[in-house]
């Protein structure tokens, strides 16, 4: 198995995708996050938030995706994945996405940014969770993710 060019790959048109899918839960009702699976620099998966529409607290759109690229890509294909997400993963979605073992996770909002937004600080960040199995790099396009969160009704 060769190593992903991640480095290679379109950062911010992905971004952008993340962006709209956050935007797009937003309008829905639920919290503006959103996430796409990128493999060979194509998106491959996305997701929304949906939490409140769904009543599901399992509805975080990166614990979705790492779900769905459990059940439908082996492990050997999931490491030449690169997931972007609007915001830094939660500590639930970090421990999804751990057994999901990414090659890379790209976010735009950091988890004490949002805090701000949220008053909720969370204890643990996704780089810690994700430590030894998955880059994690961020923050990527942070203006345009944060504005998105300005314009949310926290």
């Amino acid at each position: 198995m060769t190593t992903p060019q991640f480095d290679d790959f379109s950062h911010e048109s992905h971004m952008h995708e993340a962006f709209e899918l956050a935007r797009e839960a937003a309008a829905r009702g639920d919290e503006p996050l959103g996430s796409v699976l990128v493999h060979d620099d194509t998106i491959i998966m996305t997701e929304s938030n949906r939490v409140r529409t769904e009543t599901d607290i399992r509805r975080h759109p990166e614990l979705h995706l790492a779900y769905r690229a459990c059940r439908e890509y082996d492990a050997d294909e999931r490491v030449e994945i690169v997931m972007y997400t609007s915001t830094e993963p939660c500590p639930m979605c970090a421990g999804g996405m751990a057994t999901g073992r990414f090659g890379r996770v790209v976010y735009s909002v950091e988890s004490d940014e949002i805090a701000a937004f949220t008053g909720n600080e969370l204890a643990v960040r996704s780089a810690e969770i994700l430590a030894g199995v998955s880059d994690v790099v961020g923050p990527l396009l942070n203006e345009e993710g944060r504005q998105i969160h300005q314009e949310y009704d926290w």
